[in-house]
């Protein structure tokens, strides 16, 4: 893979379609071992843990998911030490991964389109969800979390990810309860960081729940809100008064989910003639919010991820990953068939809500294709200047992430590396320097997906010059799928110590 030089190929040369669709191909094998193919050397400041979740399955013997988002979540975990790295990957438990490779057939309906054999007289009146903890992966509290946002999390054992089973928050949580995928860490509430994260129950009128956790895995607060109709909601964002929600305007016609035609999310509905609202929901312990939840009216369109927010004189600032519409497979038979071309981009935005005038002000940010936005730790809900994003190779048209963009929000002044044509990316990690003292000290790790090896990659990079590319390449012995979400912690969950001295 090469540092990008220049970015006149198209987004039609910039890769293959074959080699794109390689990489969702499932890995059905786990491993554990020193990873001994290092291209440069691993930074010696660098230490911790970083783990990351995904579908590790897009087919269950042999019988193709109509999405990878239905597939069975998979961890992999990469421990650095001194200058060295050791990988493992497991399967979450979940009750139904254990059925399915059991019987070797499906068992469950998926979200996003899977439906068990036997057509739709086989899956009608069938409701029930597999819990997949497919999504993110997050230690906190002495806990290692596999979330899904539709049920409990599941914990796992850090050290060797074995799966210990449903956790439910020491009785915060009942059976079945939801808990979001995207948890947030204010880096500093009363002088320690607190995680915060929610879960929506959508209907005629949806429900959010709020939670707050002390670094000991405590719940320090929470709350509940009612929102007026269907709410869909992956992601949020946070200011140290403030939770704030994008409402998409989507309508949920469950029928067809019913009667066994479609997955769950094959029934949301686009509305594109309604607003979009951004939700304000005062955090319950913050002294400089007002009570009462608010919304703020804006133009159309779709998100999925948050970037950032914060406060300014009398303002909420809000970056987020917006959408024209509802992104779906647009008629395609499944996601490998997929149409770039008539798929709805995701570019960077910026609401500006003035909250003594409920005025909306919105400008695009970044018209490149961008998708898993990530930052400084230490500047979740605060003002920041640098974000870092998975991007397309190409400036312009759709096509899939190949390439790790960092922009400076103060001079809007861009820095860009690409994995093309062969390398495939997402979701890049920011991890701080333990002695740093700027925003951008620190480290991006970047898993990619090398279609010429059929490998995959863990990149690390200087994040105040991407462009040179990576300081150190970590090359697997194999392919992972594509994941979804990850974070890092600074504990290290390798082998004994003195095997890595």
């Amino acid at each position: 893979m090469q540092t990008l030089q220049s970015s006149s190929r198209d987004s039609s040369t910039a890769y293959a379609r074959e080699d794109w669709k390689s990489g969702y191909l499932s890995q059905p094998e786990e491993f554990a071992y020193w990873v001994d193919d290092i291209e440069g050397e691993i930074p010696l400041e660098l230490s911790g843990t970083v783990f990351r979740n995904g579908p590790g399955l897009t087919d269950i013997n042999g019988y193709p998911l109509h999405h990878p988002f239905d597939g069975d979540g998979m961890i992999s975990s990469m421990a650095i030490a001194n200058g060295k790295a050791f990988y493992r990957n497991r399967f979450v438990r979940t009750a139904g991964y254990v059925a399915e490779q059991k019987s070797g057939k499906p068992e469950y309906r998926g979200v996003f389109g899977t439906q068990k054999p036997g057509g739709w007289l086989a899956n009608a009146f069938d409701t029930q969800l597999k819990n997949i903890a497919n999504t993110h992966i997050i230690y906190w509290g002495g806990k290692l979390l596999a979330l899904w946002e539709a049920a409990e999390p599941h914990r796992l054992d850090p050290q060797t990810l074995e799966t210990f089973g449903l956790d439910y928050l020491d009785g915060l949580l009942k059976k079945g309860d939801a808990f979001a995928a995207h948890p947030k860490i204010d880096p500093d509430r009363e002088g320690a960081a607190r995680l915060v994260n929610f879960a929506v129950k959508p209907g005629l009128s949806s429900t959010i729940s709020l939670y707050e956790f002390s670094a000991d895995g405590q719940l320090a607060d929470q709350s509940r809100h009612t929102l007026p109709g269907f709410a869909f909601l992956h992601d949020f964002a946070i200011t140290p008064n403030y939770c704030i929600f994008v409402q998409n305007p989507v309508s949920f016609n469950p029928l067809p989910f019913v009667i066994g035609w479609k997955g769950a999310a094959e029934c949301i509905q686009f509305n594109p003639k309604q607003p979009t609202k951004i939700v304000v929901i005062p955090r319950s312990d913050a002294s400089d919010a007002q009570g009462e939840v608010r919304f703020f009216e804006t133009d159309s369109c779709f998100v999925f991820h948050h970037a950032n927010a914060y406060e300014q004189d009398g303002k909420l600032i809000l970056d987020s990953i917006c959408y024209e519409k509802f992104p779906t497979l647009e008629g395609a038979s499944d996601y490998s068939e997929v149409d770039f071309d008539h798929v709805p981009t995701s570019k960077l935005w910026r609401f500006t809500v003035d909250l003594s005038t409920a005025q909306v002000d919105v400008e695009v940010l970044v018209e490149r294709i961008c998708e898993f936005p990530a930052l400084h730790p230490q500047k979740v809900g605060r003002p920041y200047r640098y974000l870092y994003l998975g991007a397309a190779h190409s400036s312009t048209g759709n096509a899939p992430l190949q390439a790790l963009l960092k922009r400076d929000l103060e001079t809007g002044e861009e820095q860009l590396w690409s994995a093309s044509p062969h390398g495939f990316g997402g979701e890049p990690l920011f991890v701080p320097h333990p002695a740093g003292t700027e925003e951008d000290d620190g480290w991006l790790l970047l898993w990619l997906y090398n279609a010429e090896f059929h490998r995959t990659e863990l990149a690390i990079f200087d994040a105040k010059e991407i462009t040179a590319g990576p300081v150190a390449t970590l090359k697997l012995k194999h392919h992972v799928p594509y994941g979804l979400h990850g974070s890092f912690t600074p504990t290290y969950f390798g082998p004994d110590s003195d095997a890595v001295a």
